[in-house]
């Protein structure tokens, strides 16, 4: 009993920790994001730009129009994504899990691209019709994983399938609508360059209320992942938890996907990486993960800004170069630890 006592103490140690570091790192990444840059300004200078308000300094309209949109962008797009990821990886049981492998942001980037093309002026919508196509191909996959017989790596191979058709229908409307989306070539790699605060008004809330309902249900997921047969020999409605939890992720990755783009991997590395420090603990992974994916993707997103200045690349480009070396590495682990 002693014992357990210890290893409870010491996880518990582990999760503030990380949680602390996670949050070290982000402020850091924000100052960062905020500072660096084709000219670089003062983090004093900008706390006083932020706090005048002055309208005529060129340091004001380069921070309020231009940093800031994209560093918020780069905030909630990352929580959203990380969680997200948490969250798949626990439903499904696959570590191979993410909302971009499985298809889940090409299904609410196709949703938004039918918005734009039919109803251009109604541009409120486009979280909502993320969150749309998020969820029905969450659902579709998550019927997919529940068939017997299915394995772990038919389910990512099958997800990766699905991505495939529905990027097709994508590509089809931007040849029939060609101004279905301004930009629309950021937005298939994943970008946040064109960001503004406007774009974040309606995004912002249906992220925040995903991460409070994944903060909230993190013991669930724990749960969820030992597996049905378990999960119910502890009294949990499992189907109805699943349920909840896919359309969360859905919620988080859908309006990600609404203001950034096809932007992929963040769901895969930094649970991975986090779950390397913690273990496989939800309740110390999930706000981990709020913190650590924000980071990770101002950082990402600040570096495809300096790396070929003062040409620019989109953040979503430099997450595939990270994501995709790293995605095969998770695939020849798994097979050697038998998980198909």
């Amino acid at each position: 009993m002693r014992r357990i006592k210890e290893k409870q103490f010491t996880n518990q140690q582990k999760g503030r920790l990380a949680l602390a570091v996670t949050i070290f790192f982000t402020l850091g990444a924000v100052a960062l994001g905020l500072t660096m840059g084709s000219s670089k300004i003062t983090l004093g200078t900008v706390l006083e730009a932020l706090l005048t308000g002055d309208t005529t300094s060129a340091a004001y309209r380069i921070i309020v129009h231009s940093r800031l949109p994209r560093v918020l962008g780069a905030l909630l797009a990352g929580s959203a994504f990380a969680v997200s990821g948490s969250i798949l990886q626990a439903v499904l049981q696959n570590p191979l899990a993410s909302p971009n492998i499985i298809g889940v942001n090409t299904g609410a980037g196709l949703l938004v691209l039918l918005c734009s093309a039919f109803f251009p002026s109604k541009t409120a919508l486009l979280p909502l019709a993320a969150f749309l196509g998020a969820l029905i191909t969450s659902l579709l996959i998550f019927a997919l994983a529940m068939g017997k017989g299915v394995s772990r790596i038919a389910l990512v191979l099958t997800g990766i399938a699905v991505s495939s058709m529905l990027g097709a229908g994508m590509n089809c409307i931007m040849i029939l609508y060609p101004d279905a989306y301004i930009g629309a070539s950021t937005f298939l790699v994943g970008g946040l360059s064109t960001v503004t605060l406007k774009n974040l008004e309606f995004p912002v809330w249906y992220i925040l209320v995903g991460l409070v309902l994944s903060m909230v249900m993190r013991r669930d997921m724990n749960i969820i992942a030992l597996g049905s047969d378990t999960a119910r020999s502890l009294g949990m409605a499992v189907g109805r938890m699943r349920f909840l939890l896919v359309m969360t992720a859905a919620m988080l990755a859908g309006a990600a996907v609404s203001f950034a783009g096809l932007i992929g991997f963040v769901g895969l590395i930094v649970p991975h990486a986090l779950r390397f420090l913690l273990g496989n603990d939800n309740r110390y992974l999930v706000p981990a993960g709020i913190f650590g994916g924000a980071a990770f993707v101002v950082l990402c997103d600040l570096l495809a800004r300096l790396l070929f200045a003062p040409y620019e690349i989109p953040v979503g480009i430099l997450l595939s170069f990270l994501g995709g070396p790293f995605f095969i590495y998770l695939i020849v682990h798994s097979r050697r630890k038998g998980h198909d």
